[in-house]
């Protein structure tokens, strides 16, 4: 039996879901039982979402639910983020000018964020990154930081550039931990001072995106991935609002491949939020800064 605290919590939260027996036994066959696709739409719509942003890249395509599909069983409009690594990898690793010139036209075709997973590449510190390993068949170590410099530089030529989203923090065991901290973004933040960097996961680093979020005004970031993950989600609400401005944090799910995340990180981030912000702000106020979290900032910084 898998005992980890938060797997125990989302077997309770799954069952009041499915009308079952909170037992991992229960759930597994009330999961099996049903249409996949009916199951988990059940679980999208169960979250309220008005509407999803979608990382076109990941899961591969060939295995995954398009964005358009995944809109259709939540019930919601969705939209397409570009991850930056997979349309380097399509056009060339060394086509930069191929590549500036997809960025370029990202938001004529629909998409209303960039995205990098540098962090799983080998790090954020680009100036630090290592030569790829031989016979590497992808984008990483040194040559990413060329990519990196030139996509964002021609997002930022366009006069009306997308937000970046960020992988920081925690992820699997494709990373190194200490190499993922936002703060070694601090250089490329100051270099694109035009554009807005979303920070995604953070944890355990937490509080340094809050201190990155607080200090520059072109920086936003969420606690996906460690909302449902983590224990304790209201302790991670509590560090990302110990200097960030409400304003400055987004809710997001992270969610993919398994249908249940989704609604587990919509139940556990309204829960945390209506723990932590009473606590700190008058009623009036804390309903507000809730509202910019759960939606509000979202549609300001990616324009819907």
């Amino acid at each position: 039996m898998a005992t980890a605290v938060t797997y125990r919590r989302a077997l309770r939260v799954l069952a009041e879901h499915l009308g079952c027996e909170p037992t991992e036994a229960a759930v597994y066959e009330r999961r099996l039982a049903g249409d996949p696709a009916e199951y988990a739409g059940s679980l999208l719509r169960a979250t309220n979402t008005e509407l999803l942003l979608v990382d076109e890249g990941f899961p591969p395509a060939d295995i995954a639910t398009s964005w358009q599909e995944l809109g259709e069983l939540a019930g919601c409009r969705t939209r397409p983020v570009m991850r930056i690594e997979q349309i380097a990898e399509r056009v060339g690793i060394g086509e930069l000018d191929a590549l500036g010139q997809a960025v370029a036209g990202a938001r004529g075709r629909g998409y209303v964020a960039l995205k990098t997973i540098a962090a799983y590449r080998g790090g954020l510190d680009l100036d630090a990154l290592s030569p790829p390993a031989p016979g590497a068949d992808r984008l990483e170590g040194a040559p990413l930081r060329d990519v990196l410099l030139a996509a964002l530089e021609a997002n930022q030529a366009t006069g009306n550039p997308l937000p970046v989203q960020v992988h920081t923090g925690f992820g699997d065991s494709d990373l190194l931990l200490p190499r993922t901290r936002p703060g070694l973004l601090k250089p490329l933040i100051e270099r694109f001072p035009a554009t807005t960097f979303v920070l995604l996961h953070c944890y355990p680093f937490v509080r340094e995106a809050g201190w990155l979020a607080h200090v520059y005004g072109n920086v936003y970031f969420d606690v996906s991935l460690t909302i449902p993950h983590v224990a304790r989600p209201a302790a991670a609400l509590y560090e990302a609002l110990e200097l960030a401005p409400a304003s400055k944090l987004l809710y997001a799910s992270d969610a993919s491949r398994t249908p249940e995340l989704f609604l587990l990180a919509a139940r556990w981030w309204r829960e945390a939020l209506a723990e932590v912000l009473p606590g700190l702000l008058p009623e009036d106020e804390a309903v507000a800064a809730a509202r910019m979290i759960l939606r509000e900032n979202a549609l300001a910084i990616y324009r819907l």
